[in-house]
């Protein structure tokens, strides 16, 4: 308990020591937490010359302190919802690249996971691996039914490592939260707390095999996608063990190598399309790595990681924001985009309307081929944070992948449009939800919910009336300066009391020394008069030295940008990996 607490102690201090060469020592040194470990205060920031953003910055930190904090800012990257579009840029760039294990430390992993002899267990192991990351490492091999596989080891001690790192992270989300003042919609402790479930998911083998099988039976009777199918014999919580698919990166394919791109992009978008809104289950990370090319303009998609699922509410939604942007409907992409989320305070729709209509008039004019979808989906994402409407994870995993997906579709085909041609599949699947044969019932329970509203709004108003007439209607009104106007009366009500109480401690204290023989009960009485007036001395000065740090200057949400470069400018290009599943 000593070492790991000790562990601990130290990898906090290498963690502090990082956070001030990275330029974010004043966090520290306002946070007081190098007096805590015991040391002298970090300098509190890197050299002013302008060379490197805050972002970047904050990138190559998180890249030093290695393969935790790397996951984090890969989550983050996700979460255009959380951090400001320049920020996700540097970190979609973080590489999760780790030196291979050795081929003899691999054997011993998958022996110990699968409780069986190498020889017993595969026909033959590649020694060199395909892919090498923070979490896992990944090999080709050969089953004794000449079946060709890729295996999925992961490393040893990892799980160890992260969760010590994920316990100093909650105690620095903690820290955060206590100096400084903007945390918006998405508190830190939030933050790594999703982290925690994600990367814990991701730890779990056997949640990526559930994924992979659930992709594998909804794609199933679809011959454009093919999905690896898992070996559940060969596969554990720590192995997994899938086809191996032999085909051609995105990033290699070409016209001159006699691909037909367009038909390619076509069936990217129509595979995107039918995840959405006919399963409702689509791919969190869909980078030129994780899908390959087959013959016949064949798609066949790897590493099941981070799997999005939309429920029926959600697709429903989604379909008709689809409809209401591509229709310049502001009044409809405002009711939705809050019927979204669940807004921690509401401001005024007109606003919120106001300012869809202003991005949905950036995009007038424009050709179709001109707009960037995914770009006016980042746009009304950022939109919505902006007006405190806390967008659910799915919602912003969609939005990376469906940026990622553009990228994609704008190299191999850039003539080809994606409204043009996913409009027509969306207003079809909007109109089959309201069709009498919709076997989901999306129509009769709609008209259900009519009826039961036609029913019970009559009776609600009359109670309502009752109650009034019969003065038992109470309306209870919540305001902030009133609460803090409370507060402020409670706190001048301590001091108050304890202002009394050691007035009178103080001048009982002075009568026993007086006119008493022994002084030792005046003296104590003086004492813990002194105590009293010292402890509300603090109470009262305490709050007056302590100020939460504010962070606008460092990461600005300013006006989006000018009309016609969120339609221009082309998404970062995703990060290429080795054939097979990544790590």
């Amino acid at each position: 308990m000593f070492r790991e607490a000790f562990q601990d102690l130290n990898r906090l201090r290498q963690i502090a020591a990082a956070v001030a060469r990275h330029g974010f020592g004043a966090y520290l040194s306002r946070s007081r937490l190098a007096e805590q470990l015991g040391g002298t205060p970090p300098p509190s920031g890197a050299p002013a010359d302008g060379s490197r953003s805050t972002a970047a910055r904050f990138r190559e930190l998180l890249a030093e302190l290695g393969p935790t904090f790397t996951k984090l800012g890969q989550l983050l990257s996700t979460r255009r919802d959380v951090l400001p579009a320049a920020w996700i840029k540097e970190l979609e760039s973080l590489q999760d690249d780790c030196p291979p294990l050795p081929i003899a430390e691999v054997r011993e992993a998958i022996e110990r996971g699968l409780g069986k002899p190498i020889e017993t267990l595969f026909a033959e192991l590649d020694p060199t691996p395909l892919a090498s990351a923070s979490i896992a490492q990944v090999h080709r091999a050969r089953t004794h039914a000449g079946e060709q596989v890729v295996v999925k080891v992961q490393r040893p001690d990892i799980r160890a490592r992260i969760d010590a790192d994920l316990a100093l992270l909650q105690y620095l989300a903690r820290l955060l939260e206590a100096v400084i003042e903007e945390t918006g919609v998405y508190t830190p402790t939030a933050v790594i707390e999703e982290f925690d479930r994600t990367i814990h998911e991701e730890l779990d083998f056997e949640n990526e095999a559930r994924n992979a099988r659930a992709m594998r039976a909804a794609n199933e009777g679809r011959q454009q996608v093919v999905i690896p199918r898992v070996h559940d014999a060969l596969s554990t919580s720590q192995i997994l063990t899938l086809d191996y698919i032999e085909g051609t990166r995105l990033n290699d394919v070409t016209p001159e190598g006699g691909f037909d791109n367009e038909r390619i992009a076509r069936n990217i978008i129509e595979m995107s399309f039918r995840q959405l809104f006919e399963d409702g289950l689509f791919h969190g990370d869909p980078h030129p790595g994780n899908i390959l090319v087959l013959p016949g303009n064949r798609l066949a998609l790897l590493d099941f990681g981070l799997v999005g699922r939309l429920s029926r509410p959600q697709q429903e939604l989604l379909v008709t924001l689809i409809v209401a942007v591509a229709l310049r409907d502001s009044d409809s992409v405002a009711r939705l985009l809050d019927k979204i989320g669940l807004p921690d305070s509401r401001g005024p729709v007109g606003g919120l309307r106001g300012d869809i209509g202003g991005i949905l008039e950036r995009y007038l004019g424009l050709r179709l081929d001109e707009i960037r979808t995914a770009t006016l989906l980042g746009d009304l994402l950022d939109l919505a944070v902006r007006h405190r409407i806390k967008v659910p994870k799915e919602y912003a995993v969609l939005a990376k992948a469906s940026m990622t997906v553009e990228g994609i579709i704008r190299r191999l085909y850039p003539r080809l449009d994606i409204l043009e041609v996913g409009l027509p599949y969306a207003r079809e699947l909007l109109l089959a939800r309201f069709s009498p044969e919709d076997a989901s019932g999306t129509l009769m329970r709609t008209l259900l919910r009519f009826q039961g509203l036609a029913e019970d709004v009559p009776h609600q108003l009359q109670q309502i009336l009752a109650d009034l007439e019969g003065g038992k209607l109470r309306v209870n009104v919540r305001s902030a300066d009133v609460e803090r106007l409370g507060e402020q009366v409670r706190s001048v009500g301590t001091l108050l009391f304890l202002g009394l109480l050691s007035a009178s401690l103080t001048v009982g204290g002075l009568i026993i020394v007086s006119f008493r023989a022994s002084p030792l009960p005046g003296l104590v009485a003086l004492g813990v008069g002194t105590a009293v007036a010292l402890f509300a001395l603090m109470l009262h000065l305490t709050p007056l030295r302590f100020r939460k740090i504010s962070i606008r200057r460092f990461i600005p949400r300013g006006p989006p940008a000018p009309s016609g470069s969120p339609a221009t400018r082309a998404p970062a290009p995703p990060p290429a990996s080795a054939p097979g599943p990544p790590a």
